[in-house]
C-alpha cells in the first residue's frame, strides 16, 4: 500500500476515533449531532430543533475538551518516545523510562502533601511545578551522564536516567506513606487520568505539542542519521552532544505539560513508534507525523476504554495502556533477543 494512501486512511481513523470518544459514553450522540453541535459553537449555524441544549453543553464543556487532551497528550507522548528511541538507539527507551515522567509525577507529590497554593497561578500551581520538576530530571540526567561520560554515550543516559526515575518513584512512594490522608490522591495521579479537565489544558497543551513536534521535525535529518550509530553520525558531521542535549530537553518540556495536566501515562511512548516504524518506515519526516496521530488516535481509544468499561465508574487510563503496553514490552524484549 502507498504511504500516501496510508497516511490518508490514518487521518480518516483519527478523525472517526475523535468522533467516537466524543460521541459515546452515558448518553449516546449521534457523529451528525456532534458535527452540528461544533458547527453552531464555530460557525454560528443555528442548532437543530431535535438536539436537546442539555447535548450541546455536555458535547462542547466535558466531552470535546477531554478528548481533545486525550488525543493532544497521545501524540505528544507518542512523538517524544520516536526521538528518543531514535536518538539513544533503543528500541526499549522512553522519556517514561529516563525519569521525565516521574520527575513531573514528584513535583505533583510535593503539592498535594504540601497543599501549596498561589493566588497568581491557580489550578495551574500543581502543571507549573510538575512541569518545573520534569525539567530539573532531565537536566540532572543531562549533568550526570555529562560528569561521568564526555561523550553523553547512550547507556551512560539511559542508566542514569533509570537510576533518576526509581529514586523519584521511591521518593513519591514515601510521600503517599507518610500522608495517608493523600496516598490515594498520589496514587490516582501516577495513573493518569483525563476526568474532568477543561478547555483550559486544551489550550495550553496545543501550541506546546505542535510547536515541540515542528522542532523535531526540523531536526529529523540528525535523527535519521543518529539511527546508523553515534560513530556514523559524528563521521557525517553531526554534533551529538548538542543536539541531545537539545532534543531531550524539548523532549522534557512537551512531556513534562502534558504529564503536568492528566498525570503519569506510560507505554505509549514505548507503543505506539513501533507501530509508525512498521507501517511508514524509519525516516523521521515520515514516522513523526505517524507518532503524533497514531498515539492521539490510541489515547483517545484508551481513554474511551477506560470511562465505559467499568461505567459509571472509571478505570484510571494508566492501568488500561499497561495492560497493552506490558506484553508488548515483552514482545520487543525477546524479539530483540531472538533477532540478536
Amino acid at each position: 500500500m502507498r504511504a500516501g494512501v496510508k497516511k490518508r486512511l490514518l487521518l480518516i481513523a483519527a478523525l472517526l476515533t475523535l468522533l467516537l470518544g466524543i460521541g459515546v459514553g452515558s448518553v449516546y450522540v449521534p457523529p451528525a449531532d456532534i458535527l452540528a453541535i461544533i458547527a453552531e459553537r464555530i460557525l454560528g449555524y443555528p442548532l437543530p430543533e431535535h438536539i436537546p441544549v442539555s447535548y450541546s453543553v455536555m458535547v462542547l464543556n466535558m466531552r470535546l475538551p477531554r478528548v481533545l487532551l486525550a488525543f493532544l497528550t497521545g501524540a505528544a507522548l507518542a512523538v517524544c518516545g520516536g526521538v528518543m528511541q531514535s536518538l539513544l538507539q533503543n528500541p526499549l527507551a522512553s522519556p517514561f523510562g529516563l525519569g521525565v515522567s516521574s520527575g513531573a509525577g514528584l513535583g505533583a507529590a510535593f503539592v498535594i502533601v504540601l497543599g501549596v497554593s498561589s493566588a497568581e497561578l491557580g489550578t495551574f500551581l500543581l502543571p507549573a511545578v510538575s512541569l518545573g520538576f520534569a525539567l530539573v530530571t532531565m537536566f540532572l540526567v543531562l549533568f550526570v551522564s555529562a560528569k561521568l561520560d564526555r561523550g553523553m554515550s547512550n547507556m551512560t543516559i539511559i542508566l542514569v536516567g533509570m537510576v533518576v526515575s526509581l529514586f523519584c518513584n521511591a521518593v513519591m512512594t514515601l510521600l503517599a506513606t507518610a500522608s495517608p490522608s493523600y496516598a490515594q490522591r498520589i496514587q490516582l495521579w501516577q495513573l493518569g487520568s483525563f476526568s474532568m479537565r477543561e478547555w483550559s489544558a486544551v489550550w495550553t497543551l496545543l501550541p506546546v505539542t505542535v510547536l515541540a513536534c515542528l522542532y523535531f521535525w526540523c531536526y529529523a535529518r540528525e535523527l535519521d542519521v543518529m539511527t546508523f550509530g553515534e560513530e556514523q553520525a559524528l563521521a557525517m558531521g553531526v554534533d551529538l552532544c548538542r543536539s541531545k542535549r537539545r532534543l531531550m530537553t524539548a523532549v522534557a518540556v512537551l512531556v513534562g505539560t502534558a504529564v503536568a495536566f492528566v498525570g503519569i501515562i506510560g507505554f505509549v511512548d514505548l507503543i505506539v513508534p513501533h507501530i509508525a516504524r512498521r507501517l511508514f518506515g524509519a525516516a523521521h519526516r515520515r514516522m513523526l507525523p505517524a507518532c503524533a496521530l497514531l498515539g492521539g488516535t490510541f489515547l483517545v481509544l484508551c481513554d474511551l476504554a477506560a470511562r465505559t468499561l467499568a461505567s459509571p465508574r472509571e478505570i484510571p487510563i494508566g492501568s488500561i495502556t499497561a495492560l497493552l503496553g506490558a506484553p508488548f514490552f515483552l514482545y520487543l524484549f525477546f524479539y530483540g533477543r531472538r533477532k540478536g
